[in-house]
């Protein structure tokens, strides 16, 4: 991955000279601290730079890089489109290093389609630069792999869907057949409830049935009281 492009004091594009020696001692400060690798310092020099001259595309462009180096890739990108806006129509050389850097940082976020498009917008500017090209190659391959490990983790997830459907649908039949043995087992009680039901009552008539046989022979030999007359 070939690296940033970083704007120096003296290489002065889509500024004035009035916006130049406004913003030059922030500029000069921040690309030391930049260079030392102290990139929160260098943020602190661009940002005063851009208070001073707003429309520096250097203090815009090199804020870029520092948040570049602070892996603030959202907001690096954000400046680095912003200095393109600030550059003139006609600076190709200026737009195409805006563009590389962009591509940088797409790619640092994997965001490789974003970064392959910067890169070719870049080369449109300036296609002599070998750096921006092999990284629109390197790009177009991470692209690749990429969207295979999408589609195999998509595989991955179906299957997943798939077997936990499976899985439910046993569940649900499992459920479904405890549900059913209880039903059968208390259509059973009650069939065996009814049954013995039957049995009680029929016991009973029986007992019935015998008191009365019982109580009908009682009355048949019970002995007739005769009165029987004195024989005066």
């Amino acid at each position: 991955m070939k690296s940033l492009i970083l704007v120096p004091f003296l290489f002065v594009i889509a500024v004035t000279e009035v916006s130049a020696q406004k913003d030059s001692p922030f500029i000069r400060k921040g690309n030391k601290f930049y260079e030392e690798g102290k990139f929160k310092d260098a943020e602190i020099d661009y940002r005063k730079a851009m208070e001073k001259a707003p429309k520096s595309f250097k203090g815009e462009f090199n804020l870029g890089n520092s948040l570049y180096k602070q892996k603030n890739w959202e907001e690096a990108s954000k400046n680095f489109l912003n200095s393109a806006d600030k550059m003139k129509p006609d600076d190709k050389a200026g737009k195409a290093a805006v563009y590389h850097n962009l591509g940088n940082t797409m790619f640092k976020a994997e965001k490789f389609q974003e970064s392959i498009d910067a890169y070719k917008q870049s080369l449109r500017l300036n296609p002599a630069d070998e750096d921006t090209r092999y990284n629109l190659s390197y790009a177009m391959k991470k692209l690749t792999q990429q969207q295979q490990q999408q589609q195999q983790q998509q595989k991955k997830d179906n299957k997943k869907d798939d077997n936990k459907d499976n899985k439910d649908k046993q569940q649900q039949n499992q459920s479904q057949d405890q549900q059913d043995q209880p039903q059968d087992k208390q259509d059973q009680q009650k069939q065996q409830i009814s049954k013995q039901a039957a049995e009680r009552m029929l016991q009973a008539l029986k007992n019935d049935e015998q008191k009365t046989i019982d109580k009908v022979k009682k009355q048949k030999i019970k002995p007739v009281q005769v009165q029987i007359e004195k024989d005066w």
